[in-house]
């Protein structure tokens, strides 16, 4: 029995010394502290010596604490008692809460009150600080500026922050007794959206959408949303989410839209004014990049009649036919044209805006406005000199579109178009006045001249002949000098009405000087016939009656003639020799004389170079010198051009402009041109196989080379030879060229293309390329003309012009060379337009093939832009 109790005993002793809690024992009667176990001495720091045989309130932090008795009177009187949050000081002075849970026993005829006290600070410490961060997170969503929200996918919106009033309109109460209000309010538009971000956060995926809800005041608002959900409750989807006020921002977004579509259209225009000299191509031009560039729903460009005094529509785009009609009726009305929109613009000089179609007073029509989807307007005035000549309408599919900013931009765009009308009509009156005879209508020499040598191109790839005619009227002088200028006036007038009627096309004519009249015979085939014209027009001419102050005069003519391409292959030549003949008739007495009295000496000398030539031929006299083309931004070589070369024994090293022209009229360029294709070729592959950096090999092809049946078999024999010879050859082919038979040439250039060999279009500029055919031609690289290389230094229009052609290349995705760069201002300026590449002096002139490869091939070869590279 004593074993048992001492057992007990041991076991009681090691729960109390090892308790979780600290445990403090009383005598119940005498209220005495019989023991405390080490986990109380740990908590509160008092030893057991400061606890034992001492009352409560004596010991310990319950020490002079009146809450002390109170407390031990109600253990005596309940046995039970529970004190949570007590506060209590340790001996370090620390102050902590515990919970006290006492309760009473007898033990050996003794009553004893054991007091369990458990340290309780940080559980305090925890729900408190959980108190304070649900308030502190309570004020941030009050103080947010988003939506905070709940919603619950069975009963709706079930808890807003406050900021929905602020924002919408509504209270957090009106939204919680119609929990469907939210989703009812957001756009038609946007609810499809909505609907499938809905769907993508049911299956976990984050809710991120940007929506439309309509607000208590009836307007539209834009939000961010971003949702997420939280949990499943018995079937209900629980979402959690806020809601971003982002109209403001939308709007900014959507004015710099607008903004960036007004320069658009100013840039696009300004671009065009460069380019186009027509006024009718202007005009069209302006309203079609105000409508593709833009995005405007309509433009329209309208001028005043000087005549009538209205205004009258001259070109429009995106146009709405029935809305044009109505347009071109009101304005045609003298009872409400000056009430117009157009009118007023015109009569005030400044812009008139409609940003409201509809509800507008001042549109009589306002429903076909927003039946053609123009919700906003402006009407421009295109002022020149401080005068009004018209206007820009531009018609946009936005409500409240036009503001102060676009307004900025677009009369700066009305003052661009009106400065770019006046500038054409000046243009107008200046071509006109350098290429037109004002007395008599006709083309001037220099406008002849530039229609002859069209024809001459034309005569060239046509394979026939043409002729030209120079008149001289005699004894012109003296019904000038007896009658007086007036008269001589008259009678040249009355020529000029003859030749026309005769000649039956006034672009064939031109009074080159005072009595000299010209005529083109564009295509003659026989000579006899050509005889037969000329004499039956001057039988003709010398048979009319002209009529000068009630006088009648039959007036004779000397002609001179001269043959294409017998008596010059191009049209000065021609021309001066049908002024040799036309002397040589007014001197010998003839009434006209074809140049065939100096055709023999020519002749002769012709044949004799053409067996010159042939002997070159058969001699390999011909060599090849290779000029390279240079990157501007890396400053390497890229490519490499071919330029023949006659290196006569007798006159020594022959320029191809000595040489190349006899050889196209002898048709010896095929034979010379096949013999250049080859040679390139094989310099191309013994570079490759010495181990040397090659690069690409262009050659010229001429006129004759191209339109030859055999062409295309040529190249590819060629490129048969070896396999890497397609990649490593380029056609070089004049514009003039390409142009002479565009169909022909584009079916030709794309066999070749399809071979793998590279094209360029060489002197690009001065063959009056159609953009529609350059589009459509298989084209690698564009050569800017040297020409307008030199004129980029001298001239704004020079510089305007070289950034046209490389805008115009890089957007159809070609490589742009630049010809003839001799300085070095030519380099930076072609550097800053972002030309690819050069060639030209200031790099290299051409060298022999040895040369060209010990000094750019070989190792090391510096191969890089220098000033001086040319000197070497």
């Amino acid at each position: 029995m004593d074993e048992a109790l001492r057992a007990s005993e041991s076991r009681y002793r090691r729960l109390f010394e090892t308790a979780r809690d600290g445990i403090l024992l009383l005598d119940a009667d005498t209220a005495r502290i019989e023991d405390v176990n080490p986990q109380l001495v740990d908590m509160l720091g008092y030893s057991q010596g400061e606890w034992l045989g001492k009352e409560l309130w004596e010991a310990g932090p319950f020490a002079d604490r009146a809450e002390s008795r109170e407390m031990l009177a109600a253990l005596k009187a309940n046995g039970f008692a529970r004190y949570e949050g007590l506060p209590l000081t340790t001996r370090s002075g620390a102050r902590i809460e515990v919970e006290l849970v006492s309760s009473s026993y007898d033990c050996d005829g003794i009553r004893v009150i054991q007091c369990n006290i458990r340290d309780i600070t940080e559980r305090s410490d925890t729900e408190q600080f959980l108190q304070d961060s649900e308030s502190r997170y309570k004020r941030l969503i009050e103080n947010s500026p988003d939506i905070v929200y709940r919603f619950s996918s069975q009963r709706g919106g079930i808890y807003y922050s406050s900021r929905v009033t602020s924002i919408l309109g509504y209270s957090v109460e009106h939204l919680l007794a119609h929990p469907t209000l939210w989703n009812a309010s957001i756009h038609p538009d946007d609810a499809a959206t909505v609907a499938l971000a809905v769907q993508a956060y049911r299956t976990g995926t984050p809710f991120r959408v940007e929506y439309r809800i309509r607000d208590a005041h009836g307007n539209w608002r834009w939000f961010y949303d971003r949702a997420i959900g939280s949990q499943w409750e018995e079937g209900d989807f629980i979402v959690e989410g806020l809601a971003m006020d982002i109209t403001e921002r939308r709007l900014a977004q959507s004015r710099l839209a607008y903004l960036t579509r007004v320069h658009a259209v100013l840039s696009g225009i300004n671009t065009l004014i460069v380019r186009v000299s027509d006024r009718d191509e202007l005009f069209r031009e302006s309203c079609r990049v105000a409508v593709e560039a833009a995005g405007f729903r309509m433009a329209m460009l309208a001028v005043i009649d000087p005549e009538t005094g209205k205004v009258v529509p001259v070109a429009s785009a995106g146009k709405s036919e029935d809305l044009m009609h109505d347009i071109r009726t009101t304005l045609a009305s003298d009872q409400v044209a000056s009430t117009t929109m157009v009118a007023r613009a015109i009569r005030e000089k400044k812009p008139i805006v409609s940003n409201n179609s509809l509800e507008d007073p001042r549109l009589s029509q306002g429903d076909k406005y927003a039946q053609a989807g123009v919700r906003s307007l402006v009407v421009l005035p295109l002022l020149v000199a401080g005068h009004a000549h018209g206007v820009l309408a531009l018609y946009a599919t936005e409500s409240d579109f036009f503001h102060r900013e676009e307004l900025n931009l677009l009369q700066e765009l009305a003052a661009n178009v009106a400065f770019a009308i006046d500038h054409v009509d000046k243009q107008e009156r200046l071509n006109y006045l350098a290429y037109y005879d004002v007395l008599t209508g006709l083309a001037n020499r220099s406008l002849f001249l530039e229609r002859l040598a069209q024809y001459t191109r034309s005569a060239t790839s046509g394979r026939h002949r043409l002729a030209i005619g120079l008149i001289d009227l005699e004894r012109f002088k003296n019904i000038n000098d007896s009658l007086g200028r007036a008269a001589g006036d008259t009678l040249l007038k009355q020529v000029a009405e003859w030749l026309t009627r005769n000649i039956g096309d006034a672009s064939l004519l031109a009074r080159i000087d005072a009595d000299h009249f010209a005529m083109l015979m564009p295509e003659v085939r026989q000579q006899g016939e050509l005889m037969r014209r000329v004499e039956d027009t001057i039988e003709a001419f010398q048979n009319n009656p002209f009529r000068l102050d009630d006088a009648v005069f039959r007036i004779t003519a000397k002609v001179g003639v001269a043959l294409f391409p017998h008596d010059g292959a191009s049209a000065d030549i021609l021309f001066r020799n049908a002024e040799a003949a036309l002397k040589q008739a007014k001197a010998s007495g003839d009434r006209y004389l074809f140049y065939t009295r100096q055709m023999t000496a020519s002749v002769a000398s012709k044949l004799s170079l053409e067996n010159q030539l042939r002997h070159a031929l058969d001699h390999g006299q011909f060599v090849l010198h290779y000029q390279p083309k240079v990157n501007l931004v890396s400053g390497k070589i890229t490519s490499v051009e071919a330029l023949i070369r006659w290196n006569d024994p007798h006159t020594g090293l022959m320029l191809p402009d000595q040489f190349i022209p006899v050889l196209e009229e002898t048709g010896l360029i095929n034979e010379v041109g096949r013999w250049a294709l080859h040679q390139a070729a094989q310099d191309y592959l013994r570079w490759l196989g010495n181990g040397l950096a090659a690069v690409r090999v262009a050659v010229n092809v001429s006129p004759l080379q191209l339109r030859h049946r055999g062409f295309i078999t040529e190249i590819a024999q060629v490129v048969a030879g070896d396999p890497r010879l397609a990649a490593g050859l380029e056609l070089e082919i004049t514009e003039s060229l390409i142009m002479a038979d565009v169909r022909h040439s584009i079916l030709s250039l794309q066999a070749v293309r399809a071979m793998g060999v590279s094209i360029a279009i060489d002197d690009f500029g001065t063959g009056f390329s159609s953009l529609s055919y350059l589009a459509r031609l298989p084209l690698d690289a564009l050569k800017i003309d040297r020409s307008f290389v030199i004129d980029m230094t001298t001239s704004q229009q020079g510089l305007s012009l070289v950034a046209t052609i490389i805008n115009l290349a890089h957007s159809l995705k070609l490589t742009v060379v630049a010809e003839g760069v001799e300085s070095e201002e030519q380099l930076r300026l072609l550097r800053l337009l972002g030309c690819d590449e050069m060639q030209g002096y200031l790099f290299s002139r051409a060298l022999p093939s040895e040369e060209f490869e010990t000094k750019f091939l070989a190792a090391d070869a510096g191969g890089r832009i220098s000033p001086t590279a040319a000197d070497s």
